[in-house]
């Protein structure tokens, strides 16, 4: 059984990760793997440190796992991300001003990433944080540096919807992942 590729939406929050990520899973027929910092978040509220960002971590590996067995049986070729540990070192740069050792550590990165642009009004959902455009700017950036300090594949997504999921099923496509 061949592992399916993992294609990982990152970048700031109110960018359309979580619902490009579900339009793709429905397109390829596919696994789609939570947001694992969103739903640790819900149950534990937003102010979170260190230890708080290894255990986002550790649920974002577990839950991509388990989402690459099942795709896998299903015969898939991909899984889609909504965020990954990549995504969690640039929010500890942004929450903590710091890198984490255990989140630079991390070596099971995506076989391509699709970073959104921050060019689509921000919503507030009660979780989300860095609403100006200042704080957006910069989360922007820093999680465009954490793709190219780990020199990962990724292509920058923008525009409206219907151009995000034009561009996503683009950049899969000339991957060779679908």
């Amino acid at each position: 059984m061949k592992r399916p590729a993992n294609v990982v939406l990152h970048g700031p929050e109110s960018t359309g990760k979580s619902t490009l990520g579900a339009r793709l899973a429905a397109h390829y027929d596919t696994r789609l793997v939570p947001e694992y910092g969103r739903l640790y978040c819900e149950v534990r509220g937003s102010e979170t440190d260190a230890d708080d960002l290894v255990s986002i971590m550790h649920g974002h590996v577990a839950l991509t796992e388990a989402a690459r067995e099942q795709a896998a049986e299903r015969g898939a070729r991909l899984i889609i991300s909504d965020t990954d540990p990549l995504m969690t070192a640039a929010w500890a740069l942004m929450g903590l001003g710091q890198r984490l050792p255990a989140l630079d550590a991390f070596t099971d990165v995506g076989d391509l990433y699709l970073l959104m642009a921050d060019d689509i009004s921000w919503v507030d959902d009660g979780i989300r944080l860095h609403r100006t455009p200042e704080a957006r700017a910069r989360f922007m950036a820093l999680s465009r540096a954490e793709l190219e300090r780990r020199a990962v594949p990724w292509v920058l997504v923008s525009g409206d919807a219907e151009q995000r999921f034009a561009a996503a099923v683009a950049a899969i496509a000339s991957a060779g992942i679908a």
